[in-house]
């Protein structure tokens, strides 16, 4: 139950002086819900503004406050601009400029012979002095000199924004220090509420900003060592697998060394009686799925169920007829339950489970449903484990008897820095090496002026019998919707090349993407246009071609996941980068590493330098992986600290009894990452 000593904070906005409904709808657009929403809307940069009396052209370009008499109206035609002629105090005349709507606004600010303050940018047109939409501040109004300026949404000004986080500052409580005192000493930090104070007064305060974003940083490591801790004392069960079944494989291909690796950190993790928690980060095409049937294969050994959860149809599916020809031959059942599956069909599964007859089920978050019983479920894998949070891992394992083993699986590779901010709690493989006979992806470089050159080539490959993917960009909002591009460019090309072509798109049925994808892995269709989402994993060897249009537009991230749809057979695989024709220097950057190197690893490093406090790895993650403090770079230079400083609270200071656990139980519920601990849930 949250603190008492919280609840100030987590009032809805509405309880702020001058919120009502009106305001309260730009300030949910900016996710602003609670007051803690707005004190922690950090500002991202300030102006200064500079006192004067006297108006000087040497100030050109500055912001300035200064005290003017408005003398003449100068109306334009039409939806001109509109003029106000002032003088200072000396007599000096600027030009205050109005664009849009009616002049009796700029009239009802200004009257004619009334003296007001007024700020903003002055500049020179022309032989003028000029103020283009000038801030008309009110007598009694204090006007800081250093403004800061916040991330904002349609109806709201920088200013009414930072009333409301002064409002909501002084509404925050005092609380108990929660960061070690040597920590706290050495790093310089002030507490936490003069922090918050700090930072909004003058947004280019280093050490509050970065005090805040380490609090924010250690509740999120405390949660994650609570979730790890608190498995670690349950008593799960463990499974010792004799080998009997992985002997039977016929595998045309040895593991390679980190393949062999991590089934040993995985086989030991299983035989200990506490659960596994391990994440297995592997590149697009290392191994993934042949180490995590080996790991489901050990359940079986051991006498009990494995469970595999994918999150698409498509994906679960593809993840059953692999696993199929894999374990061919081996005296075990393999089933298979998506939300697809109705009427007779899932009542026999659902029975097969309950009864046993399937050891291992491969299916989306249908597998997990309440109505779904397990004889005994001793191990879950996770696919593409960044669609799943804290709170989701842990609902998984109650399906048990005891609480499975969890083995998490991503092919979204993650930066060595920021892997504890994810991914805190779980132990880490990581698959480094690609298995041989896998080819390299060439990847080139192409002006989007030469797309004539690209269908031609596009129509060379279809020729040989290749196939090939046909990725739409992203698009502006302002612009069309990525859907009519990629409608579009699928008209374009079957215009040329007919029914060959074929579209697939997120808006689709299930049914509907699913009968795409089936034509195109059956080679009936050699073309498949698609908005920006290809489904993970999908695993088509013939399509060795694959253009992404406008690439400028993409993540590094990204544009590696969209690669990894080609090169999975043994032909020489090729993509096409096609860019704009203004490219950023950071752009310039990202594509030049895409031509450069596959390996996604140093991909996903690169992409947090080129970024620094953008969006992490380009892909918006779901799950609980949200900060709003702590910018990725960062998160870079705290989180060993923090990860630390948490595991000290635990073992060195009493963990959440001590003072400092109280104080540091108060931050859990400040920065929302109380959800899924079941250590406090409990009290």
């Amino acid at each position: 139950m949250r603190p008492e000593i919280l609840n100030p904070l987590f009032a809805e906005t509405l309880v702020l002086k001058g919120v009502g409904p009106a305001l309260a709808k730009p300030l949910d657009r900016l996710g602003l819900a609670r007051v803690v929403d707005v004190a922690f809307h950090l500002p991202t940069g300030y102006v200064d503004r500079v006192p004067r009396t006297e108006l000087m052209s040497s100030d050109a370009g500055r912001i300035i406050v200064i005290t003017l008499t408005a003398r003449e109206y100068r109306v334009s035609a039409g939806r001109g601009p509109t003029r106000v002629q002032a003088t200072d105090e000396h007599g000096n005349y600027v030009s205050l400029v109005f664009f849009g709507g009616s002049s009796g606004w700029a009239k009802k600010l200004l009257p004619i012979g009334e003296a007001r303050r007024v700020s903003g940018r002055l500049d020179e047109y022309g032989q003028e002095l000029q103020i283009v939409h000038p801030d008309i501040v009110e007598q009694d109004e204090e006007l800081r000199e250093r403004e800061p300026i916040y991330p904002l949404s349609e109806g709201l000004t920088s200013r009414r924004l930072a009333a409301l986080t002064t409002q909501a500052v002084a509404r925050a409580p005092d609380l108990a220090e929660w960061i070690e005192p040597g920590l706290k000493a050495k790093r310089e930090w002030p507490g936490w509420h003069d922090s918050l104070a700090r930072i909004h007064a003058d947004p280019s305060d280093a050490k509050a900003r970065e005090r805040l974003a380490y609090d924010e940083v250690f509740a999120n490591q405390l949660a994650m060592t609570l979730v790890r801790a608190d498995t670690r004392k349950r008593r799960g069960r463990a499974l010792h697998g004799d080998g009997r079944l992985r002997g039977m494989l016929k595998l045309p291909y040895t593991l390679t060394g980190a393949q062999s690796r991590t089934v040993g950190e995985i086989e030991g993790d299983l035989a200990q009686t506490a659960p596994m928690l391990r994440l297995l980060q592997g590149d697009v095409g290392s191994g993934k799925t042949l180490v995590a049937a080996m790991a489901m294969l050990i359940a079986v050994e051991a006498g009990a169920q494995a469970a595999m959860l994918a999150p698409t149809e498509i994906l679960a599916r593809q993840h059953y007829e692999t696993l199929r020809k894999t374990l061919a031959g081996l005296p075990i059942e393999v089933g298979v339950l998506t939300g697809r599956d109705k009427g007779r069909v899932r009542e026999a599964t659902l029975m097969a489970l309950a009864s046993g007859e399937i050891d291992i089920l491969i299916g989306t978050h249908a597998i997990f449903q309440d109505a779904v019983a397990y004889k005994d479920l001793a191990l879950v894998v996770v696919d593409e484990q960044h669609r799943f949070g804290v709170a989701q891992r842990m609902t998984l394992q109650a399906k048990g008897t005891a609480p499975p083993h969890l083995l998490a699986m991503t092919a979204t590779p993650i930066p060595r820095t920021l892997t504890l901010a994810q991914y805190g709690e779980m132990d880490v493989s990581r698959l480094d090496e690609m298995p041989p006979g896998r080819q390299p992806i060439e990847t080139r470089v192409i002006s989007e002026d030469r797309l004539d050159d690209v269908v031609n080539a596009l129509g060379r490959h279809l020729a040989d019998g290749g196939q090939a993917y046909w990725v739409c960009p992203l698009v502006e909002e302002s612009e069309k919707s990525d859907l009519a591009a990629a409608e579009m460019r699928a008209e374009t090309l079957r215009a040329r090349f007919g029914d060959k072509v074929a579209l697939v798109h997120g808006r689709m049925k299930p049914a509907e993407k699913d009968a795409v994808m089936a034509e195109f892995s059956a080679a009936r269709t050699a073309v498949l246009v698609a908005t920006t989402v290809i489904e993970v994993g999908v695993d088509v060897p013939n399509a060795t071609l694959i253009v992404i249009e406008h690439a400028d537009r993409f993540g590094l991230a990204q544009l590696h996941q969209l690669r990894g749809r080609v090169g999975r057979g043994t032909g020489r695989s090729i993509c096409l980068l096609m860019r704009g024709s203004s490219l950023s220097e950071t752009s310039r950057a990202r594509l030049a590493l895409m031509r450069e190197t596959n390996d996604g690893f140093r991909i996903a490093e690169e992409d947090l330098r080129l970024r620094g406090a953008g969006e992490l790895l380009g892909t918006k993650q779901s799950g609980e992986m949200a900060f709003r403090l702590a910018t990725p770079d960062m998160m870079a230079d705290l989180l060993q600290c923090a990860h630390d400083d948490a595991r000290l609270l635990i073992d060195r200071d009493g963990g959440l009894e001590g003072p400092r656990g109280q104080a540091a139980r108060t931050a859990l519920y400040l920065f929302d990452r109380d959800a899924g601990v079941a250590l406090l849930r409990s009290g």
